[in-house]
């Protein structure tokens, strides 16, 4: 008997049915507001084994490439083999944002007057009884989002999924050559309908008209950003690597570096003349992102301290000020910390490894997963700990290749759950780790001081949140700062959109900011291509680097 499965669910295969009503049946959230009949292109899934078992691709799927298909229409024809499919759709674990900060004026746009709402001097409707803003951290790999009431800035309500525009790459160089081809929009159109649906429950839940949120702020990276106000991200992709907007603001054509479009003209189901904010970008691939990282934790130009901020993803960013100097990078780590390119890593998703060792003596692993079930696989912090243990007790070279002795672990890690880690695992994370360390590495060079001169080193972004630092250290995906001088800053991104959605003059401050920071590009570097190959060992930074 041949079999569906669907994380670890597994039905009997039956041919006639689709993807969608095998969905339905292990309760899998798929999305769709078509009625199932493949105009909305929302139901992406990835056919994970199996393909040759489903109906051809149709016309309504000629968008998509690879593993993936719309579940709707992929319909079993054949019972020869097993098929496993994977929702795109998938909740991973939310990094909430922390109280509005001390200190923290609002100074929204948005006001009531005689009834009516305006934003600035223009009427946007009849005072409804709530003014709520939107403030989204739109990630490559994950998307957050918060709900805002605008009157007091504080949080209402906050989610996170699973960024759909997955079936276009994983990570940004992809996406921008599946957006240049004949998928152009596709991307867009995904990731509103995502936000729409997190909108539509918002308004459910807690009783109030979609008509009652006046403003969205997005913190995204220069790509993603792009994409959502329905901008050509192809100058992203190709050097000297900037955007659209960076052409236009170096010809004197913009005066800043940020967007602003209204909800409608991007499909967005707020109030009809609501604003979308895009934060300002730095330079290249050095996005909004990091633009909210600096909003969210009040970084200005001025100061003693040397501080270093890294927010690590998909796409990392570098950011060190020292002695009012001021410079980034953009690191293009990919997804083998968040979830690709390793067998059996994954995003911070229930039952994936978080923590990860071994005993010193006979070598029994102990781990622990998120929400405390039964191991999936492992996502960036587990793997990371694992690098690490691996590295301790010699099993694994500093070049990623297993021990004589210990070969078993290219084959199976656990065994009782089927996980294994190979030797392609550790190079693909050896390259992500590269970039990171090059990224850092590089801009402290650069500014010339060494690690130990880093007074403050801020871990942003939900991955870094759950590192363990000396482990990070050991193997090089961080600089060797004291830990007593790192702190954990959580999603920055997204309290950094909340900042300035409900601070117009932190607004304008970090506007001004980001024209003063110098990017720095890895690869002018005369010696890059011997750093990121040093950098794909699991080796320690050096220490001085000047």
């Amino acid at each position: 008997m041949s079999t569906i499965t669907h994380d670890r669910a597994v039905r009997e295969l039956v041919v006639g049915r689709t993807i969608f009503e095998y969905a339905d049946e292990l309760s899998v959230e798929v999305p769709t507001s078509c009625q199932r009949n493949g105009r909305c292109h929302e139901c992406v899934v990835e056919i994970r084994r199996g393909m040759a078992a489903l109906s051809s691709p149709s016309e309504a799927e000629s968008f998509l490439r690879g593993d993936f298909r719309l579940a709707c229409q992929a319909e079993v024809i054949s019972d020869e083999c097993d098929i496993e499919f994977a929702a795109l759709r998938r909740r991973p674990r939310i990094l909430t944002t922390s109280p509005p900060k001390k200190g923290l004026v609002v100074d929204t746009p948005v006001r009531v007057d005689g009834g009516k709402v305006y934003y600035d001097e223009e009427e946007l409707g009849a005072d409804r009884g709530h003014q709520f803003g939107l403030a989204i951290d739109l990630g490559t790999t994950t998307v957050a989002m918060e709900l805002v009431d605008l009157r007091t800035g504080e949080a209402v309500r906050t989610c996170s999924f699973e960024n759909p525009q997955r079936f276009g790459g994983s990570d940004v160089m992809h996406r921008i050559s599946y957006d240049g081809a004949a998928g152009r929009g596709e991307l867009q159109r995904s990731v509103i309908a995502a936000i729409n649906r997190e909108i539509m429950d918002f308004c459910r839940t807690l009783a109030f008209s979609r008509h009652e949120i006046y403003e969205v702020v997005v913190a995204a990276n220069t790509t993603m950003r792009d994409i959502l106000f329905k901008l050509d991200v192809q100058s992203i992709g190709q050097r000297p690597y900037k955007s659209l907007v960076e052409h236009e603001f170096s010809a004197g054509k913009r005066t800043g570096m940020a967007l602003a479009e209204p909800a409608r003209k991007l499909g967005l189901l707020a109030n009809p003349r609501a604003r979308v904010y895009g934060m300002p970008l730095v330079s290249c691939h050095v996005g909004g992102d990091l633009a909210a990282g600096l909003a969210a934790l009040d970084i200005t130009a001025e100061g003693a301290e040397s501080i270093m901020l890294v927010d690590m993803g998909t796409n990392t960013e570098v950011f060190v000020r020292h002695r009012g100097s001021m410079m980034v990078a953009s690191c293009p780590a990919g997804p083998a910390f968040e979830g690709g390119l390793v067998k059996y890593g994954m995003p911070a998703y229930d039952g994936a490894i978080e923590r990860f060792s071994m005993d010193a003596v006979g070598g029994k692993m102990h781990y622990e997963t998120i929400g405390d079930v039964a191991p999936v696989g492992l996502c960036g912090s587990g793997l990371i700990d694992l690098l690490a243990e691996l590295r301790r007790h010699d099993m694994l070279t500093a070049k990623g290749v297993f021990t004589a002795d210990k070969r078993q672990f290219e084959h199976m890690l656990l065994p009782e759950y089927g996980i294994s880690f190979s030797k392609e695992d550790a190079s693909n994370l050896g390259q992500a780790k590269a970039a990171n360390y090059c990224g850092q590495l590089i801009v402290l060079r650069t500014l010339g001081i060494n690690p130990e001169d880093i007074d403050k080193l801020y871990l942003a972004g939900g991955f870094a949140h759950h590192v363990d630092v000396a482990n990070a250290v050991e193997i090089g995906l961080l600089a060797p700062v004291s830990e007593t001088r790192v702190v954990r800053a959580g999603n920055t991104s997204l309290s950094g959109a909340r900042d300035v959605l409900v601070s117009r003059t932190k607004r304008q401050a970090l506007e001004r900011l980001v024209l003063q920071i110098e990017h720095v590009e890895l690869e002018t570097s005369d010696d890059f291509f011997e750093l990121f190959v040093d950098g794909c060992q699991f080796k320690s930074m050096p220490r001085r680097l000047n």
